[in-house]
């Protein structure tokens, strides 16, 4: 190689933060046209099932209570919140250099799910999930350049208690990444216990408060247009103690959510700025994202279509619609319907990558590991995502025009002066590392070059990937003394 050092990264050819918003599937026309139907839906419908307490914050900031129980938003109510409601906010990583800035179109790719199954890619089988896996996908996704953040993909099917599992699962993201970490709280009465264990970690409450590492996914939503009660009770403990939120709003489209592109995006709109005047209502300028999350459905079978065109057009319209409320916002891109790391999931995952990249969406979730329509979660395909999203940043950055980019002076001292190509010149060695990104896994070779390297497999490279992240010790890894500590008060399943 004739330049083998990496290159600092802000001369990188990708990194956290590109900005997207190049891709616009609405016109300006259509935008307003899903903001007036979004505002008349909360002021005309308005949502169910709010908790007493958030009847009580609700009303006090200017909405309706309804003889029918629901919460009706007058226009005037949203307007306000919108007009002074968080529109940039740093999403920590416990080291400051993984510290994520959500404003405008800068895109961010991570995990993100729930699934149940762990894909096994040499048996082809899928089994329950455990802590350790989880623990072992937050190491992967720390040594890699192209996840920047790590929200719980799984659950840990061999923890039965609810509370152990919400304290083990922050153990375990946290003490496998420094990045920042997302996760979610069971019930009301766990968001003391998590907090606790937060600032154990953090190293102080005040230390948690300043620099909050870890968010927290609520779905305080049962769409259609219902609050979740005890999911709200939670948000509301959670904001006193100083975690950032996702306001999620998880319609699937002809099922819980109506079945059109724009309707579907509609309802999930009304949804989180409903969220964000509660939020704000609680405290005012607290740190939110704008989590809309409608998925789409296979309307034959009535099975989730999350590697559908259509779930990619979702996902960008919903990041449009955040730049256009200037909010910083979240969904989910880059999951597949595929059971394994095959060509399907190739394709599914790719498409909605670029798409959600490309119309500017601050947080992409789920955007490596997820098979099975958020059902199996693979290591493997967590690694090979990382060079997938590679390409996809690639694309988000865009063509540079300049006169140097333009090269007219290259093109006349080749065709001039020089050999006839421009392989060696030193423009092209001064550009080969901060224009092109190579991917770690993917294969370029000739065919002869292949054999000769024995036909190697992309899954088995991958699992050697795997397999190497996980022989060495994590770096994210506790103090000794904090370990211990934590242990002593909270019941952690992992093995020291």
């Amino acid at each position: 190689m004739a330049r083998a050092a990496p290159l600092a990264d802000h001369l990188r050819p990708v990194r956290p933060g590109l900005s997207g918003g190049t891709y616009r599937p609405l016109t300006d026309a259509e935008v307003q046209r899903i903001h007036h139907a979004a505002l008349d839906a909360l002021e005309q419908i308005g949502l169910s099932q709010a908790p007493p307490t958030g009847v009580a914050y609700l009303t006090k900031a200017g909405c309706i209570q309804g003889d029918d129980g629901r919460i009706r938003f007058p226009r005037a109510v949203v307007e306000d919140v919108l007009a002074r409601a968080n529109r940039k906010l740093t999403l920590f990583g416990r080291n400051p250099r993984h510290d994520l800035e959500l404003s405008g179109a800068r895109v961010h790719y991570g995990t993100a799910g729930a699934a149940v199954h762990l894909v096994d890619v040499n048996t082809r089988e899928y089994r329950d999930c455990t802590i350790q896996d989880l623990h072992d996908a937050a190491r992967i996704a720390d040594r890699l350049d192209n996840i920047h953040f790590v929200q719980r993909p799984m659950v840990a099917r061999d923890i039965a208690d609810n509370l152990e599992m919400d304290l083990n699962t922050i153990y375990a993201c946290c003490s496998g990444t420094t990045k920042h970490v997302g996760t979610s709280v069971f019930e009301p009465g766990f968001a003391a216990p998590a907090l606790e264990l937060l600032n154990m970690i953090a190293g102080s409450e005040e230390a948690w408060r300043a620099r909050p590492f870890v968010s927290a996914s609520v779905c305080f939503v049962v769409p259609p247009m219902k609050f979740a009660t005890e999911s709200c009770e939670v948000m509301e403990a959670l904001i006193h103690g100083g975690m950032p939120v996702l306001l999620l709003s998880a319609g699937m489209a002809g099922a819980t959510a109506p079945s059109t592109v724009a309707g579907a995006i509609v309802q999930a709109v009304a949804e989180c700025l409903a969220g964000l005047v509660y939020v704000n209502a609680v405290k005012p300028g607290h740190p939110a994202i704008f989590g809309t999350w409608p998925f789409g459905l296979d309307l034959r079978n009535g099975a989730m279509s999350v590697g559908s065109g259509e779930q990619a057009l979702l996902t960008a319209g919903c990041a449009q619609m955040h730049q256009f409320y200037g909010l910083p916002g979240g969904a989910a891109g880059g999951a597949s319907d595929s059971k394994l790391s095959d060509m399907q999931a190739g394709w599914e995952q790719m498409c909605s990558n670029v798409m959600a990249g490309l119309a500017g969406l601050n947080m992409v979730y789920e955007a490596a590991g997820m098979h099975a329509s958020l059902l199996g979660f693979c290591h493997e395909s967590l690694i090979l995502g990382d060079d997938l999203i590679g390409q996809a940043l690639r694309c988000v950055r865009g063509i540079e025009v300049t006169d140097e980019t333009l090269a007219l002076d290259q093109i006349a001292d080749v065709c001039l002066n020089g050999p006839g190509h421009y392989l060696g010149t030193k423009q092209t060695l001064a550009r080969m590392q901060s224009d092109y990104v190579y991917p770690a896994l993917g294969d370029r070779s000739a065919p002869k070059e292949w054999e000769e390297q024995q036909k190697p497999d992309l899954i088995k490279r991958a699992t050697a990937r795997k397999e190497e992240i996980l022989a060495s010790r994590a770096e994210a890894r506790f103090d000794p003394a904090l370990d211990a500590a934590i242990r002593a008060r909270f019941n952690i399943h992992l093995p020291v």
